[in-house]
C-alpha cells in the first residue's frame, strides 16, 4: 500500500510513529537473525560487517514494501554522475577532517608514528579486507540511520527536528563501544548531525557515506583507533605524548577536543561544498519536487 500522506507529502502524527516503530522493529529483527547467522558463516569480523549491511538493506526494503511502491534505490542510492561527485566530496571532507585532527599533533611533536609489534603487522590482504569492511560498515550505518525512518521524519517534521534527534540516537548506539566516554558520545552526536545535514543538502546517501568512510578510513591509516576499535591497516600506530583531552585516550581521536574543533570546519565544508541535489521521493512533496528524474547514468 502507499503512504497515507497529506497533499504535501507529510504523514499524520500517528501513522508517522507507527512507520518509524515498524522500521525499528524490522531492524531489530534483522539484527537478531543476521547478527547470529552471518558471524557463524563468515567469522566474527567479516560476519559482523555483513550482518550490519544485510540488516540495513532488509529493514529498508521490507518497510518500503509495506508502506510504499518505492524501490530501495529511491532512498538516495541513485548511481550517476551526481552520485560520484557527491561521494568524492564526502571522501574529501571526511578524510580532510581526520587530517585536521591528526596532522597538527604530529607536526607539533605532541604525537608520533611508532612501529607496532612484528606479530601484529598486517598483510596487504588484511589491509584490503579491512578497507572493504569499512566501506560496508559506513554504507550500512548510513542506510540504516538515514534511510526510510529518517526520510519520512524529515518530510513530516522538518530538518532540525529530524537531524538532531537522529544524530543523538546515532551517538547513543555507539555508547557501548570499548572505552566510550561522554566526550566520545557528544562528538559522535555531532557527526550524526553532520551526516544528517549532508543528506538534507544532497537528498542522497552518497555524501554522508563518503564523509563517514573518509573519516573511518583515514584514522586507521595513521594507526589511530576508530570508535574505540583497534584496526591494523599499516605497520605503525599513533603514539601520543599529549593528554586524553587531545588524544581521546583508548577510544581514539573521536573522544578528543581536536575532533570537536574539526567538526566545526567540517560543518562549513558541508554547507558550502558544491554538491548535487538528487531526487528524493520520500522527502520532496510530489507537486513541489524540483527534480523528477535522476541525473544521467555514468557511461558504461
Amino acid at each position: 500500500m502507499t503512504i497515507p500522506a497529506k497533499a504535501d507529502g507529510r504523514l499524520e502524527p500517528l501513522p508517522l510513529i507507527v512507520h518509524v516503530l515498524v522500521y525499528i522493529a524490522i531492524g531489530w529483527l534483522g539484527v537478531e537473525i543476521f547478527g547470529r547467522i552471518m558471524p557463524w558463516i563468515g567469522g566474527y569480523f567479516w560476519g559482523s560487517f555483513a550482518a550490519s549491511f544485510t540488516t540495513a538493506v532488509f529493514a529498508n526494503w521490507f518497510t518500503l514494501r509495506i508502506y510504499t511502491n518505492r524501490r530501495l534505490v529511491e532512498l538516495g542510492l541513485w548511481w550517476n554522475r551526481a552520485s560520484v561527485d557527491n561521494l568524492a566530496l564526502g571522501l574529501i571532507g571526511g578524510a580532510g577532517a581526520a587530517l585536521l585532527v591528526l596532522g597538527p599533533p604530529l607536526l607539533a611533536g605532541a604525537a608520533h608514528l611508532g612501529p607496532i609489534a612484528r606479530t601484529e603487522q598486517p598483510s596487504f590482504g588484511a589491509a584490503v579486507f579491512l578497507t572493504t569492511g569499512l566501506i560496508i560498515a559506513a554504507t550500512a550505518e548510513e542506510l540504516m540511520m538515514r534511510g526510510y525512518a529518517f526520510q519520512v521524519l524529515l518530510a513530516s517534521c522538518g530538518t532540525w527536528a529530524t537531524v538532531i534527534p537522529v544524530g543523538v540516537v546515532f551517538a547513543l548506539l555507539h555508547s557501548g563501544n570499548p572505552n566510550a566516554t561522554w566526550f566520545s558520545v557528544a562528538n559522535t552526536a555531532g557527526f550524526g548531525i553532520l551526516f544528517g545535514y549532508a543528506f538534507v543538502r544532497t537528498r542522497d546517501l552518497w555524501l554522508p557515506i563518503g564523509l563517514h568512510l573518509g573519516w573511518n578510513f583515514t584514522l586507521p591509516l595513521f594507526g589511530a583507533n576508530v570508535s574505540g576499535l583497534r584496526m591494523r591497516m599499516t605497520g605503525h600506530e599513533m603514539v601520543w605524548s599529549a593528554g586524553k583531552l587531545w588524544s581521546g585516550g583508548d577510544y581514539g581521536p573521536e573522544a578528543s577536543v581536536l575532533t570537536s574543533a574539526a567538526m566545526i570546519l567540517l560543518a562549513f565544508f558541508i554547507w558550502k561544498a558544491p554538491v548535487h541535489r538528487q531526487p528524493s521521493p520520500l522527502t520532496d512533496p510530489p507537486e513541489a519536487s524540483e527534480v523528477c528524474e535522476p541525473s544521467p547514468a555514468l557511461p558504461s
